[in-house]
């Protein structure tokens, strides 16, 4: 199982990204994909969760500005970011929740600037 990650960047506060993640070695509509960030000097968190019905949660800091898709066609998940802070700052990684099992993707760095 893989997960690549991309999408990350410079932004200024108030603007918009979007991360992509893509797998491969797993059939990627029965799991469940999430977003996980870690800012500097912080605990990884958990940004966002989708379930292989389209189940959606959100950390309660990103709720109404960030979405979580799944494109079971093109294995891949994606984060979209609008209204962002620099608190949103951080290495953002991918999830997937496979047979009971955890694998990570590279981290894909989104800093914002104020």
């Amino acid at each position: 199982v893989q997960l690549q990650a991309s999408g990350g960047g410079l932004v200024q506060a108030g603007g918009s990204m979007r991360l992509s993640c893509v797998a491969s070695g797993m059939i990627f509509s029965i799991n469940a994909m999430s977003w996980y960030r870690q800012a500097p000097g912080k605990q990884r968190e958990l940004v966002a969760g989708i379930t292989s019905d389209n189940s959606t949660n959100y950390a309660d800091s990103v709720k109404g500005r960030f979405t979580i898709s799944r494109d079971n066609a093109k294995n891949t998940v994606y984060l979209q970011m609008n209204s962002l802070q620099p608190e949103d700052t951080a290495l953002y990684y991918c999830n997937a929740l496979y047979y009971l099992r955890g694998y990570w993707g590279q981290g894909t760095l989104v800093t914002v600037s104020s």
